[in-house]
């Protein structure tokens, strides 16, 4: 099968916001899509603990797994200095040709270059959660993969090596072919 060069992703955030993310597709396999950002067109910069992880122009390498609760980023400056890692903690997304759905859970796991992973934003999930725009076994289920990401990276066999080896040079590359 021809990968579509493009696909179109609907990322829904609790309660009722929609984003449609348009990302060029450099790898298909069975088990990984490999999708890289066009420039971001941010506001400012987003930063953790006053280091920039994006900024406006920036490009992010993202990595979609079928069936996962989670997709994975390789974060730049929009110089292209390599950032660190950034997990989505989301639904499992459905892949439906160039058309994909999947719905944020909140968490995030962040893992800048040179540093340790940092689990994120465990306060908008109580915020949801208070809220009642998570159910409970959704929140649950969004906090198990949050701690399985965490193990895992903390014994080394996480990210996969795929992301190690998809570096924004080799997808802007794969691009020009």
């Amino acid at each position: 099968m021809t990968p579509p060069s493009r696909v179109a992703i609907h990322y829904r955030r609790l309660p009722d916001r929609l984003r449609i993310y348009d990302q060029r597709v450099v790898l298909e396999r069975d088990d990984v899509v490999v999708t890289l950002s066009e420039p971001l067109d941010l506001d400012e910069p987003m930063t953790f603990e006053g280091d920039v992880m994006l900024e406006p122009g920036s490009l992010a390498v993202w990595f979609t797994f079928p069936g996962a609760w989670h997709d994975i980023g390789r974060f730049h400056t929009a110089d292209g200095r390599y950032t660190g890692v950034y997990a989505n903690v989301i639904t499992p997304p459905l892949m439906d040709g160039a058309v994909w759905d999947t719905t944020d859970l909140f968490l995030d796991v962040w893992w800048p270059a040179g540093a340790s992973p940092q689990l994120l934003d465990e306060d908008e999930l109580a915020d949801a959660r208070a809220a009642g725009h998570i159910d409970e076994d959704l929140a649950e289920r969004a906090e198990a993969e949050a701690v399985r990401l965490m193990a895992a990276a903390s014994v080394g066999t996480w990210p996969p090596p795929v992301v190690k080896d998809w570096t924004l040079e080799r997808a802007l590359e794969t691009l020009e072919r």
